[in-house]
């Protein structure tokens, strides 16, 4: 009887929501989870494997060469890198800049998993969602899977259902971080009556990140909302005091978060408690998607 994917990769799914109580003004009042997705894998942690499982969940029927789009800190390329290396799968990584003097350790993981990297200028790479691009990437890896920028494809809500299915409490919000739009997409196409999803913007974007979830929902729904009060400026601007709060969740909590993404939900979270956003007695449940590697220097 072939393996499942899971057993192949050593997952932890479902995986562990724990109950969160800390220090903060407001937060007695609130019963808060943490969805653990950070611990799924030590390197396909989080949304990341929730958005690329649906391709690898038959291991009789996988891409035999997938082609994807990141930067140079990429977590969702890390990801596939590792999975493509595991599996046997060639990888091609369209990778937006020139790296090859100056490798990030993301890299320097690609490489070592013998994944194809190919940089390219950023006005190549802002053509990753033309079509006639795409055609003429087709063209050259034939018969390659592609995989949109951080996996946002329809494909991707299917493992999202999966993390929603697993989470056995009742609950009146779930929050998550948003870049690519696909990780809310899928919370608010599966979530409960009456229940809220909150994404926390972790780039400036207002009107297009909605737009990259609206896309993704397959049925309207107003479920949803995005907060853009807390992206910092820019996507990895390391900002202070979003650092300190970095450490003081590491050090107080045993929570490892980074400041690209977690470390701004988590943030997001504790002002939005403070400033008394969510009714006494709610019950939250906050996502945690990994993608601690990006934070290496």
């Amino acid at each position: 009887m072939p393996q499942s994917i899971n057993e192949v990769l050593s997952l932890t799914t479902p995986s562990p929501l724990d109950l969160f109580r800390p220090d903060w003004d407001g937060a007695e009042t609130l019963t808060i989870y943490i969805k653990r997705d950070d611990l799924i894998h030590p390197v396909i942690s989080g949304n990341k494997w929730r958005k690329l499982s649906s391709i690898f969940a038959d291991t009789r029927d996988i891409p035999s060469h997938i082609v994807s789009f990141g930067g140079g800190y990429s977590n969702h390329l890390h990801a596939l890198g590792y999975l493509c290396n595991v599996l046997n799968i060639r990888c091609t990584a369209i990778v937006r800049g020139d790296y090859s003097q100056n490798m990030t350790p993301m890299l320097s993981d690609l490489k070592h998993w013998s994944t194809d990297i190919q940089f390219v200028d950023r006005a190549t790479y802002a053509r990753r969602h033309d079509e006639r691009f795409v055609h003429q990437l087709r063209q050259q890896h034939k018969g390659a899977l592609i995989v949109p920028e951080g996996g946002s494809a329809s494909t991707a809500l299917s493992g999202l259902k999966m993390m929603m299915d697993e989470i056995s409490v009742s609950f009146d919000y779930i929050l998550a971080p948003v870049a690519s739009g696909a990780t809310l997409a899928g919370i608010a196409s599966s979530l409960p009556l009456n229940k809220k999803a909150c994404g926390i913007a972790v780039l400036k974007g207002q009107e297009y990140l909605e737009s990259l979830v609206s896309d993704l929902i397959p049925h309207q729904c107003d479920n949803w909302s995005i907060d853009h009060r807390f992206h910092g400026g820019s996507y990895a601007k390391k900002d202070k005091t979003l650092l300190d709060f970095c450490y003081e969740m590491r050090d107080m909590y045993n929570i490892p978060v980074e400041p690209v993404y977690s470390g701004k939900l988590f943030f997001a979270l504790k002002n939005k408690i403070a400033a008394g956003e969510f009714p006494a007695g709610s019950r939250i449940i906050v996502l945690h998607t990994g993608g601690l590697q990006g934070a290496r220097n």
